[in-house]
Formats: structure tokens, sequence, C-alpha cells
């Protein structure tokens, strides 16, 4: 940056990337995520890219996008509208004009703005004119024509020239927000290691693009946002799936047990199994299974056989997974269960996010068939509810499922690693070897969970299985035998309450309103609260993580309210099993299925609504 250039701060900025599949949109978004968290300030990221591999070129349905907002301070959602669209085509402006604030600033590739593409768009002739945005900062950039130029030395064939324009778009977006560029030129030579002709190519794009932007009079000022202040410590970028796979690691390294893995690849579940797959080195045992069944009925045999044993799918998975969670519950097989959810029904929305598996994973097995589920609500929370999930299922000898959804999978944040020392023991029920008979359904009297013995330990030989047992682990058929097992195995998830913290409000005690939910949504709803709040509503906020069993405090905090606003990503699923667990309270939902996440604005209009009566 020139001395002489102006300089504004701002505490808070959205910016979103946009082009075809093929524009790397999903690469510069995440290089500029991780400039942002190197230097300081906090975020949160919101992917949004189509199902297809290579959707139709320039068209609307082939756009992908990537959102980024950064701040000075806590930054709880990747933002409602954007400051600065980043559009390498007509249709990225077509596809996100609606999600750019008055007046805010578009950064367009003028190269590719041809007669064909526009028409692609679906627009007539002038993109600009036709959506109204004279008010708005427009920078027709030359971007294609420029990074030709530029590298018409290199040796380059035009495709791979023209891989390099998103670089140049990020260039310029350094410059506007005052980053510096050697982070994305390091990551260019670890990435390119071995061709470095490569790196040194998206290195002069990158250049080019920011000293490019030097020279735009609408770009000016340049805009910074402090460092945010937060707790000391070792800060990473981390988006929910790596975070899940870590949390996995961390509770088997506390449990003393080694990790196993069985899944079968599904959008957007899959990057839980690819990083898991590369922690050989820390005992790691992964299967890509032929199929869903496969992959839960190994994770089955690696609990039996003493592993911390985890599976990972979406909601068509989980569908086909669900004769073996009730052979899990019927067991009583410590399994961890992850859900990526996604829009449904069917193959549905692949790509998009939604929280509609929430009774599916509560009530989607035949019988009585109870076990734990949980919810993360960030990124960076799914480290801790994944270790949570394996600490219940490990401690209580149950199935546990960890609801997560495609926001939480493939957003990111800053996430501050926790010391191994920081991470409470995990503790298995271990049979007792000179407790001899060993009965495998003897329960502690007070949990009621059944001990856990290893298969090949002498004296522990047992059976156990999918028919109905006593508590020898011999085949029953009695009726009153049948009963007092499903009840003792109700039993035991109930008594999981007593284990999990209750619900926190934030905000005061007592109120007219009282707005929760539970994953992915609640960063919104407590962004909605926290604005309700300042102008003066008197509205708080409560999270919910555990789902069954539900916190035992939950009475006592609702009754301080006079009306409970409940926001998810369904038509109110959860909404609905407050009714069944807590009946008596004023239900409020706010709902949304569309593939997207909430706005702040859309909650708080729906909550005043509710605070009127209306």
């Amino acid at each position: 940056m020139t001395r002489n250039s102006k300089v504004i701060k701002r505490e808070d900025v959205v910016i979103r990337f946009s082009g075809d599949s093929g524009d790397g949109m999903q690469l510069t978004g995440t290089l500029f995520s991780d400039t942002v968290a190197l230097s300081g300030n906090d975020m949160a990221t919101f992917p949004d890219y189509p199902a297809e591999i290579r959707a139709p070129q320039g068209t609307v349905g082939g756009v992908s996008g990537f959102q980024v907002h950064l701040g000075h301070s806590e930054i709880q959602t990747p933002g409602d509208y954007a400051d600065v669209l980043v559009a390498m085509n007509p249709a990225a402006i077509k596809a996100n004009v609606c999600w750019v604030k008055p007046g805010g600033t578009i950064i367009y590739d003028k190269d590719n703005f041809t007669e064909k593409n526009i028409t692609k768009a679906g627009y007539l002739k002038d993109p600009v004119a036709e959506e109204k945005l004279e008010t708005y900062n427009i920078i027709p950039a030359p971007i294609s024509s420029m990074v030709r130029e530029a590298l018409k030395n290199f040796g380059l064939d035009a495709k791979s020239v023209l891989r390099t324009k998103n670089m140049f778009a990020l260039g310029m977006v350094y410059w506007l927000f005052d980053r510096k560029l050697k982070y994305t030129e390091r990551y260019f030579d670890q990435k390119f290691s071995d061709r470095p002709e490569i790196s040194e190519a998206n290195k002069v794009a990158l250049r080019k693009g920011f000293y490019y932007a030097e020279t735009i009079q609408a770009l000016n000022p340049v805009i910074r946002i402090e460092p945010a202040a937060i707790e000391p410590g070792t800060y990473r970028n981390i988006c929910g799936n790596t975070a899940t796979a870590w949390g996995f690691l961390a509770a088997a390294e506390k449990a003393g047990l080694k990790l196993f893995i069985g899944s079968y690849p599904i959008t957007p579940a899959t990057g839980i199994l690819e990083e898991l797959a590369l922690r050989k080195d820390l005992g790691v045992i992964s299967i890509q299974a032929e199929d869903e069944i496969s992959g839960i009925c190994s994770a089955l045999g690696a609990s039996f056989a003493g592993r911390l044993a985890v599976t990972s799918t979406s909601g068509p998975g989980m569908a086909l997974k669900s004769e073996a969670i009730g052979l899990a519950v019927m067991a009583e097989l410590p399994v961890v269960i992850v859900d990526v959810q996604r829009g449904g029904p069917s193959t549905g929305l692949p790509t998009k996010t939604e929280q509609a598996d929430l009774m599916q994973a509560l009530y989607g097995r035949h019988g009585e068939s109870p076990l734990v589920v949980i919810a993360a609500g960030s990124p960076g929370d799914c480290f801790h509810f994944a270790f949570e999930a394996a600490r219940i299922a490990l401690e209580h000898m149950t199935p546990v499922i960890l609801l997560s959804d495609s926001l939480l999978a493939n957003g990111s944040e800053p996430w501050k690693i926790p010391s191994m020392s920081e991470l409470p023991e995990i503790k298995p029920p271990y049979a007792d070897k000179k407790k001899i008979p060993f009965l495998p359904y003897e329960r502690d009297d007070k949990t009621s969970v059944r001990y856990w013995a290893i298969p090949g330990t002498p004296l522990l030989e047992h059976r156990i299985g999918g028919l109905e047992k006593t508590i020898k682990g011999t085949v029953s058929y009695i009726p009153e035998n049948h009963e007092d097992m499903v009840k003792k195995r109700d039993a035991k998830i109930a008594e999981v309450a007593n284990s999990i913290p209750g619900i926190e409000v934030i905000g005061k005690y007592t109120g007219d309103l009282l707005i929760t939910g539970w994953g992915s949504s609640g960063p919104y709803l407590r962004a909605a609260a926290n604005e309700l709040q300042a102008e003066g509503y008197e509205v708080s906020f409560a999270q919910f993580n555990y789902i069954n069993p539900l916190p035992k405090n939950v009475s006592k905090v609702f009754s301080r309210f006079k009306k409970i606003a409940v926001g998810e990503l369904n038509l109110g699923q959860f909404a609905d099993f407050l009714k069944i667990k807590h009946p008596g309270f004023s239900y409020n939902s706010i709902n949304k299925v569309k593939g997207m996440p909430f706005t702040i604005k859309e909650i708080k209009e729906s909550c005043i609504k509710i605070l009127e009566g209306k």
C-alpha cells in the first residue's frame, strides 16, 4: 500500500466471492479466511456451492460462492448481506445481488461479460442497468485479460493462465482490506513445491491484482479491521468436519483406546472420514465401506472388540443405518453416529444446509429404541461435542447420535487449540474380572449402565446380540423380561441428564421472550437476541446442544419467560419435541426450509411479531 492511501477503520465487514464452479471461489474464500485468521480477526465463513460437479458453465445454477464475515469483535455468523461482492461472471451477479448491501461494492471481471454469458445468466444486455445498480460502487476490472498479459511469458497453456484469475481478484480484495500477501504466497510455495512455475504464476497474478486495485479511485479509502481482542492461546482456522474428527482423536486418547471409523462417503460428511484416514500415525483404523450398512456394522464390530467406534453419514445414510443402530441399542454397545444434515428428503439438496433430521435421530428406529442425541452449534463446537458424544457413548454404553449440518461441516472459524490436560478423562465401565460369573447385562445400580467386557478376556466370555436377552445374556422371549429390559435401557438414557450441564441463559433470566434453538441456527438466534436487547426488548437466548435427554433445568428456565421462540431450519421438529417433553409453555416456531441459514433480520422480524402477539 502507498503511504498516501486513505484508511478508514470498520468494526466488521462481509465479503462474498462468487463465480463458476471452475473459477476457484472456494479456494479463494479459504485463502482469504486463513489470512484473516492469521491477522488476528474473528470471523465466520459460509461456503455455498452447487451439487453438480460441473454445472453448466455460465449459468445461475452453476454459481459457487464463499462468504466471509470478519471483525474486530466477536463474530457469531457469516453475516446476512455482503459489503463487497466479487463476481467472476454475469451469473454470479444474478445469483448474489440480493445478498449485497445497498450501496455496496461489486467487483466483476468485465472480460467475462460477453453477450453469450450475459444471455446465459438471464439478462438482456446490461446486468448493471437491469439490476438497477447505479447506486452501488461498481468496479469493472479486466481480470482475465490482465492475467493473460501478466503471464504471457510463463509458457503456460491458456487454461492454466486463466486458472489464476481468482488470485488476481483476491489480490484486489487484499488491497481493499489492507491484508498482507505473504500468507497466501507461502501457501503457493507449499502447495506447488514440485511445480515452482505454477507457484510463481499465482504469486504474479495475486500481486498484479493487489497493485491494480491501488490505481482504482473507487477502491479508496482502504478499509482496516483491527485484530480482535481474543483469549490468549494458539489458534487455527478450522471447519466443522475437521473439528469433529479431532474431537474423536482427543476422546480416544483420553479413554486410552484406539479409534475406528467405518463410513461410506456422502456429502457433506465425507471430510470426517478423509481426515481420520490420514491419522494412521495416531493408531486410527479407517474403512471406506462399500455401503452405509457395512459402515455402521463394521463400527459395531469394532466397538464389541473394544475400540472407540464411530461412523459418519448424512440423512439418506441415516435411513440405511437405522436397523444397525437398533442393534447397537439392544446390544448396548458404545458407538457414535455422526449425521451431517443436508436438504432432503431423498437426494434433496446435497450441498445445502438443513436441520430436518431431528425426528429421525430421536425416533427413526423400530421398537422402543432410546439413545442419546446431541448437536454441535458452530464449527469449533464440533470438536467439543464430538468429544462429548464419545464420552457419553463410552461411559454410558450407548449409541450416541451427533448432529452436525452442511453449514457447520464446511464453514470455518478461528478455534483455540485446547491442551489435552484441559480435557476430562473418559472412564469406560469395564467389567471386573474378579466378579465371577460375569453377567453381560448386570448393571450399575446408580446409572443403569451395563459393564463392558472385551472379547478374549479370560472368564468374561459372553453373548450379546439383537435378540432380547436376560441378565445372563441368554435369549429370552418372556414378556416380563422384555418389559424390564426396555425400561432399564430407557432409564439408562434418562440418567445421562445427570452428567450434562443445564441450558445457559444469555441475557436476563426473566423476560417477555426466550429465543432458543439448536445446532447451527444458534449463532444467528443469539445475534438476533443481542440486537433486540440493544433495542430495548426484554428478550434472552438459550442454546440447546443436548437434545435427548434434555437438560434437567429446562422447565425452570422456561417458566421465567412469557413466551418461547424456537428457531430451526425445518418445519418445527424441535418445537414439537419440546411440546411433548415440556408441555404447558407458549411455544412459537420460527422456521425456514430453503437450504440456506437464517438471516438475523428475519429472526428479529419474527420475534417482534411474536412479542406484539401477531
